[in-house]
């Protein structure tokens, strides 16, 4: 496949104002404004806009189903605080009606898993939106280990009348069963190492990837008191970090620039139904771009529908006074970084994936059309009007 006559947006340092891409095996092979290429497979952009697919570096598509109701839920196990060994690509359901939606924006990859009833709720998978195989779909799994404060692990285990009733049992039940997975891993290599039996854990084998730093914790944190606390809990177990939300971020910016955690910034464009939503702003990516801060903004789909992450991010540059490719770069490569799959998406540059979009004018305009959606090579969507 080619694609000529482009703007092209790589995210990669430079933007072609006349560029081509030329398109092998699922891959890129080449990306410039003068490739010479015989192939009959022809896609002339007409001066169109070229962007990497999109990323939604935190969302629960798939896991809870478009009108499905209870059977179409699979986000929270509401039955145990702790459920490290639950993993989204079991729950994930391909032929949910929002992966078309994805594709027909430009959403080409997703980071969906478990919601945030639990402390410890369950691996998430970063996955393409196109295929009917979720184990052919995958880009990383499991690509993070989700952990939640304030609010929601309270007010689910309240109505249990079981701990955690308090931002203290959160931390606490947390810190228990990280110590819990560190002495695990050190018994079970000490057993290996003399040859003896060892029983398997599964919960406690799903978190030694995180005490090995291979995994990083995705931590729902709307509220300052909480994105410290999951900063402090990370500092103490020297565990890797995402900040998920991170709603009053801009309250308390120079901590988090301090502990250099990353910060995966929304739902912001939603209703403020709860009292750690009160100071969400769209200024906050920007506050944090600002300070050096590697950000990408979410939909946590459903709360915001998918097909709107491209309007979240310019929401975040209109009100934050950011530029254009400062708001792309939170849905394409900064997204791609923090959720460690920057090698394969993200970017537009030989050897990575093809997953490219071409749309009539900027992803930010309420106006614009997605005229293609590529996905490892292969048009998934096309405009027909």
């Amino acid at each position: 496949m080619f694609i000529k006559n482009a703007k092209i947006y790589t995210m990669a340092g430079k933007v072609l104002e006349n560029g081509c891409i030329l398109i092998e095996n699922g891959k890129i092979k080449n990306v410039g404004e003068n490739i010479e290429c015989n192939d009959s497979n022809v896609i002339d952009a007409n001066g169109g806009t070229v962007i990497p697919g999109m990323i939604d570096a935190h969302c629960h598509i798939g896991i809870i189903e478009g009108s499905k109701g209870f059977e179409g839920s699979d986000v929270n196990e509401m039955t145990d605080p702790i459920t490290p060994h639950l993993r989204a690509i079991d729950g994930v359901y391909p032929f949910d009606e929002y992966f078309p939606k994805a594709v027909k924006a430009g959403v080409t990859t997703v980071m969906t898993g478990p919601g945030s009833a639990n402390v410890i709720g369950g691996q998430f998978i970063a996955m393409k939106t196109y295929g009917t195989n979720v184990d052919r779909m995958v880009v990383l799994e499991p690509a993070a280990m989700k952990i939640a404060f304030g609010e929601n692990p309270k007010r689910v285990y309240n109505g249990k009348n079981k701990m955690p009733m308090t931002r203290m049992a959160t931390a606490a039940l947390l810190r228990q069963t990280l110590i819990e997975a560190k002495n695990y891993k050190l018994k079970k290599e000490k057993a290996l190492e003399k040859g003896e039996h060892f029983d398997i854990n599964i919960k406690m084998e799903s978190l030694i990837p995180v005490i090995d730093k291979k995994m990083v914790l995705k931590a729902h944190c709307h509220r300052a008191d909480d994105i410290l606390t999951a900063i402090r809990v990370a500092k103490e177990f020297d565990v890797n970090l995402t900040l998920d939300h991170c709603t009053e971020g801009h309250l308390i910016t120079e901590y988090i620039k301090e502990a250099k955690v990353p910060a995966i910034v929304g739902p912001t464009m939603s209703f403020n139904s709860k009292i750690e939503l009160i100071n969400k702003s769209f200024t906050t990516p920007s506050t944090l771009i600002k300070a050096g801060i590697k950000v990408a903004i979410m939909t946590d789909h459903p709360v915001i529908e998918i097909q709107y992450l491209p309007i979240c991010a310019g929401l975040a540059a209109k009100e934050g006074d950011i530029t254009f490719e400062e708001a792309l770069s939170t849905i394409t490569i900064n997204a791609a970084e923090i959720l460690g799959v920057d090698d394969r998406i993200g970017s537009i540059e030989i050897g990575k994936d093809a997953d490219i979009v071409i749309l009539d004018g900027s992803p930010f305009d309420l106006t614009s059309n997605t005229l293609y959606t590529i996905i490892n090579g292969e048009i998934v969507y096309r405009q027909t009007k």
